[in-house]
């Protein structure tokens, strides 16, 4: 991928949706409480992805939400390790940075430029299309990092495919949410997964040109 960005790490996500699930608290971090909702935002096909907002309890105080609302959410894609031993080890949410009550269609819209932190892998489906499996580690400030999965199509997975482990990616995609069925000690239990669905990959020109991010 000619496309790639040395060295620059960026991660943008814009939604536009409806709330599905009333607000309620998350977690405290340093002395800060956060509240998580579930927002539906419709794909061209008809189908929504269900997606896990979280939010400072200060910035819903100023926007209250309720099911049923129409929000326009931008923020940035997390990913939490999950130690408990339950539910999925790897917890994909969006962290909201800015609540606006209202939005004209539905949203959904991410760019991420980061680096490749494990072998990607290259599959087919049972009808023969490509998929590659791509993990994109994008640093934020204060020497965390994200870990986010990705998932190419078509030509776009032959040229991930090409990578290795310390490559710089950049791109731009939706956030899905997909559910499967995971076999555990006590029987069959359904989650659901979240993952970077890759739309075209992006030069560092792209990244910062104007766009709904503005």
């Amino acid at each position: 991928m000619d496309t790639m960005c040395k060295a620059i790490h960026f991660n943008r996500v814009r939604l536009c949706g409806r709330v599905v699930s009333e607000p309620e608290f998350s977690h405290m971090n340093h002395g800060e409480s956060f509240s998580r909702f579930f927002l539906s935002v419709q794909r061209l096909s008809g189908q929504c992805d269900c997606l896990r907002i979280v939010v400072p309890q200060a910035q819903l105080d100023a926007v209250p939400l309720q099911v049923g609302d129409t929000v326009t959410v931008t923020g940035q894609l997390r990913s939490f390790n999950n130690k408990s031993g339950c539910g999925p080890r790897l917890i994909i949410s969006v962290f909201a940075r800015q609540l606006l009550r209202g939005g004209a269609e539905d949203t959904n819209l991410i760019r991420l430029s980061g680096t490749v932190c494990k072998p990607p892998t290259l599959r087919r489906t049972p009808l023969g299309r490509e998929i590659c499996d791509v993990i994109l580690a994008v640093n934020r400030r204060y020497g965390r990092a994200d870990y986010l999965p990705c998932i190419c199509w078509g030509a776009v997975a032959q040229q991930a495919s090409q990578l290795y482990v310390g490559s710089a990616l950049a791109l731009e995609g939706r956030v899905q949410s997909r559910t499967y069925t995971k076999v555990c000690d006590n029987g069959c239990e359904e989650r659901t997964a979240y993952e970077v669905s890759v739309m075209r990959p992006l030069s560092a020109e792209d990244l910062f040109a104007f766009s709904p991010f503005s």
